[in-house]
């Protein structure tokens, strides 16, 4: 089993910036994709941004297109979303996902889930 670990969430103001990790323990696999999701309240999950083993492709959701960047370091397992110029529309919970199997995708599954960190934004 792999175990996801998110931290970084947290009260911000409009404007500000929150950088969220994601740790990845257990059974951890030398291959396959991580992404982030965020669920409003009231709201369906939605995708944020995933990207690729090597770290060379990404992509992301239009809404946080330019404002968000995702990184992963293999060496230590983990995963970051750098968030700048947060809006209030940016408050969910924010979800780390993996796979071991490659093939960055808007729709494609993942195997393993975190148990989400909250952002808030404030106006």
């Amino acid at each position: 089993q792999v175990q996801l670990v998110e931290s970084g969430g947290g009260l911000v103001q409009a404007g500000g910036s929150l950088r969220l990790s994601c740790a990845a323990s257990g059974r951890t696999f030398s291959s396959g994709i991580m992404g982030w999701f965020r669920q409003a309240p009231g709201k369906e999950r939605e995708f944020v941004a995933a990207i690729s083993w090597s770290g060379g492709s990404t992509i992301y959701a239009n809404s946080v297109k330019g404002r968000f960047t995702i990184s992963r370091d293999n060496a230590k397992n983990t995963v970051y979303l750098q968030m700048n110029s947060l809006k209030p529309e940016d408050t969910a919970v924010y979800y780390c996902a993996a796979d071991k199997s490659d093939g960055l995708g808007y729709l494609r599954s993942y195997a393993y889930w975190g148990q989400g960190t909250q952002v808030t934004v404030s106006s």
